[in-house]
């Protein structure tokens, strides 16, 4: 389930390879979450970017955590990630981490945070399609202001 360009986006998009979760090896329903994180200066983007990839690191013991991807758009100072999840209360339990909390209060005010999430399954080679259509400005899933 690899990502393909993301048409739209910008054409530095840089994408990480796949983290996977303790719960890689789910297979069925899943909940996938994309976030877009639009830097108010371009110069806040490496720092922004960095606290995703710390994150990343603990991905492997995260409970509940299928996988993820992390994403920028240097050009556009825009970063997030795509991740699957076992269920709404796995992601839940993520955001309310207090390793995640830290890095959104560091970063609170430096930008916009768009969020959303839809039911899908996994495998399921289409959840960078949704992402991409998310990333490019369309609307879909439950697009929640969080954090």
């Amino acid at each position: 389930m690899e990502p393909g360009p993301l048409s739209g986006v910008g054409a530095a998009m840089l994408i990480t390879r796949w983290t996977p979760g303790p719960a890689a090896s789910t297979v069925g329903p899943v909940l996938i979450s994309v976030t877009d994180f639009q830097a108010n200066r371009l110069r806040d983007l490496p720092g922004i970017y960095q606290a995703g990839l710390t994150l990343r690191r603990a991905w492997p013991h995260l409970p509940g955590a299928v996988g993820m991807w992390l994403w920028t758009s240097p050009r556009q100072g825009r970063c997030g990630s795509v991740s699957i999840w076992q269920d709404e209360e796995s992601l839940h339990r993520f955001v309310a981490w207090p390793d995640h909390v830290t890095i959104m209060r560091r970063y609170r005010g430096r930008g916009q945070l768009r969020a959303t999430t839809w039911p899908g399954t996994h495998p399921d080679p289409a959840a960078w399609a949704q992402a991409r259509s998310y990333l490019s400005g369309n609307k879909l899933g439950n697009s929640n202001p969080r954090h």
